[in-house]
C-alpha cells in the first residue's frame, strides 16, 4: 500500500506540473477516426509497398499498455475498445514539446494520436506518430501482476480494472449483448411485441421466491420488486396482446452461488393458442440458433464437458426421471411416506406437512439435476408445485409442464397456462396454506390478476429463460459472477 500510495503521489505531481504549463490534462477536443480493428484490417493485407504508399493519416484514442523507451524515441501500446495497436513517438516526428509532454505519461495515461502506418522490421503494424495528445491523465498505476491474484472478489469489486487488464472479459460481455441481440431478432421475426411491466409490485407473485421490499413515500404504500414479471405479462395477453416478450430484471432475496445473484435478467415470453410443447420446439431452435452462431457449430464445451444441442434433444416425465436419473425406488413416486423417509434418510430438510409433490421435487433436485448434463427437458410436474400451470386433461395430478436442464442445472422454465379463474384462485389459497407464517410475512392473493383471468385468457403458453445461466454456457464460463458487470457482494471491512 505504501508504494501505491507513493507512486499516486508522483502522478498527482505531475499532474500539477501539467496544470503550471498550462496544459489541460483532462481535453475533450480529440476527434478519433479509426480503432485498433479498423486500422488492422485495412492495412494488415496490404503489401510493403502499397503500405508506404497509402498517405492515408489514421486518428486513435485509447489507454496506454505498455511503454519501450529508447530515449529519443518510444513504443507503446495503445488499447482502445477495439483491442490493441502499437505506436511509435519520435522526438524529431512529434516536436519538442509534445515529446516533452509524453514523458510525463504514464501506463493507464488515455492518449490521443494521429499519424501513418508502417511495418516494424519485427512485421507489426504500427503507426508512426505525428501528433500526440494527453487525453486523461491516470492517477493510480494498473495492477502489475493482475493474473496472478487469487482473491478473485476483487476482479468483480473493481470491475473497471477487470475489463482493463483481462481482455477475455470484455469479451464475455461482448457475447452477452450479442446473444441478447439475437434473442430480440427471433421473437421480433415471429410477430412477438417486446414490453417493459413494472419492476415494483404492490403483491409480489409469479414465483415462489423471498422478496425484496420497499417503500413509496407519496403513496404511503409497501411496494416488492419483482421475483418475475409473469402475472403483469399475462394481463397483458388478457388485454389482447397475443405474442409478448420481455427481457429484463428480477429480484430474489435468496442465497448466493455460482448459479444464483440477487439481481439477475430473465427473458419470459407468451404465446396464445400455443401449448407446452410448441414452447419445447421454439426453446430448442432458439438454443440451438444461439449455440451455432455464437460458438460455431451444434456442441460446445463447458467446464470440460461436451454438450450436444443437436436437435431433438432428449425428454422424460418428472418421476420416470427419479427412476431413471435419480435411481429412486418407484414405489415413492405413489406413496408420500416412502417418499418422506427417503428423503429423511438424504438429510433433506423438510417442514411438516410438505406436500407429496413438493417432497419429490426435493429428491429432484438432490438426486437428479446435477445428473442432467446434456440438454433435457424434463415434462409433467406435480401439481402441486405448479400453481400457474395447467392441467394435465389425462392426469389431474400432474401438469403441462416443463423444465429445461443443461450442466445439471435448469434453464428454462415453461408451462400451458392456467387460465381457469376459479381454479387459479383455489391453488394460490393452498400456495398461501403452505407458505404458512412466511406467506403472512408479504403474500396474500393477487385479487386484480383473479379479476383479469375473469374478464377470460386465452389459451396461453409461456416460458421464463434465464439470460444469466445461458451466457454462462455460450461463454464456459464458471460462475453467474463472470457474465454479471457488477454481481452483488458483501460489503468491504
Amino acid at each position: 500500500m505504501e508504494e501505491t500510495s507513493e507512486l499516486v503521489q508522483q502522478r498527482i505531481r505531475k499532474l500539477e506540473e501539467l496544470r503550471q504549463e498550462g496544459i489541460d490534462p483532462f481535453p475533450n477536443d480529440f476527434s478519433v477516426t479509426h480503432t485498433s480493428r479498423s486500422i488492422h484490417q485495412t492495412f494488415d493485407s496490404l503489401p510493403d509497398e502499397a503500405l508506404e504508399s497509402s498517405g492515408e493519416t489514421c486518428s486513435i484514442a485509447g489507454r496506454i499498455m505498455a511503454i519501450r523507451d529508447f530515449g529519443k524515441a518510444s513504443f507503446i501500446q495503445i488499447q482502445d475498445r477495439k483491442g490493441r495497436l502499437q505506436a511509435y513517438l519520435r522526438k524529431d516526428f512529434v516536436g519538442d514539446q509534445a515529446f516533452r509532454l509524453f514523458k510525463k505519461c504514464d501506463i493507464g495515461d488515455i492518449i490521443g494520436v494521429k499519424g501513418k502506418i508502417f511495418r516494424t522490421k519485427t512485421r507489426e503494424l504500427t503507426l508512426q506518430v505525428e501528433t500526440f495528445q494527453l487525453l486523461t491523465k491516470s492517477l493510480r498505476p494498473l495492477p502489475e501482476k493482475w493474473h496472478g491474484l487469487t482473491d478473485i472478489e476483487i476482479r468483480y469489486r473493481q470491475r473497471y480494472l477487470d475489463l482493463i487488464v483481462n481482455p477475455g472479459v470484455k469479451e464475455v460481455f461482448q457475447t452477452r449483448a450479442r446473444a441478447i441481440r439475437m434473442i430480440r431478432d427471433f421473437f421480433a421475426a415471429r410477430d412477438f411485441l417486446e414490453v417493459e411491466t413494472p419492476m415494483m409490485h404492490p403483491i409480489p407473485g409469479g414465483a415462489t421466491a423471498k422478496p425484496f421490499k420497499t417503500y413509496h413515500n407519496t403513496l404511503g404504500m409497501e411496494l416488492y420488486m419483482r421475483v418475475a414479471p409473469e402475472l403483469f405479462l399475462k394481463r397483458l395477453v388478457i388485454g389482447g396482446c397475443e405474442r409478448v416478450f420481455e427481457i429484463n430484471r428480477c429480484f430474489r432475496n435468496e442465497g448466493i452461488s455460482t448459479q444464483h445473484n440477487p439481481e439477475f435478467t430473465m427473458l419470459e415470453f407468451y404465446q396464445t393458442f400455443a401449448t407446452y410443447e410448441e414452447m419445447i420446439q421454439m426453446t430448442e431452435e432458439l438454443i440451438s440458433t444461439l449455440v451455432n452462431e455464437i460458438r460455431g457449430g451444434p456442441s460446445l464445451t463447458y467446464q470440460g464437458k461436451e454438450l450436444d444441442f443437436a436437435r431433438p434433444w432428449k425428454k422424460i416425465r418428472f418421476k420416470d426421471s427419479l427412476v431413471e436419473f435419480g435411481g429412486v425406488d418407484p414405489g415413492i413416486l405413489d406413496e408420500p411416506s416412502k417418499a418422506v423417509a427417503m428423503a429423511r434418510s438424504l438429510g433433506l430438510d423438510l417442514k411438516k406437512g410438505t406436500s407429496h409433490g413438493r417432497v419429490l421435487a426435493d429428491l429432484f433436485k438432490e438426486l437428479v439435476e446435477p445428473r442432467l448434463i446434456q440438454p433435457t427437458f424434463v415434462t409433467h410436474y406435480p401439481t402441486d408445485i405448479s400453481p400457474l400451470s395447467r392441467r394435465n386433461v389425462e392426469d389431474a395430478d400432474v401438469v403441462d409442464r416443463f423444465e429445461l436442464f443443461i450442466s445439471g442445472r435448469e434453464i428454462a422454465n415453461g408451462f400451458s397456462e392456467l387460465n381457469d379463474p376459479i381454479d387459479q384462485r383455489g391453488r394460490f389459497l393452498r400456495q398461501l396454506q403452505e407458505r404458512g407464517d412466511e406467506a403472512d410475512m408479504y403474500l396474500r392473493l393477487d385479487e386484480d390478476f383473479l379479476l383479469a383471468l375473469e374478464f377470460g385468457m386465452p389459451p396461453t403458453a409461456g416460458e421464463g429463460i434465464g439470460i444469466d445461466r445461458l451466457v454462462m454456457l455460450l461463454t464456459d464460463a464458471p460462475s453467474i459472477r463472470e457474465v454479471i458487470f457488477f454481481p452483488l457482494l458483501r460489503a468491504e471491512r
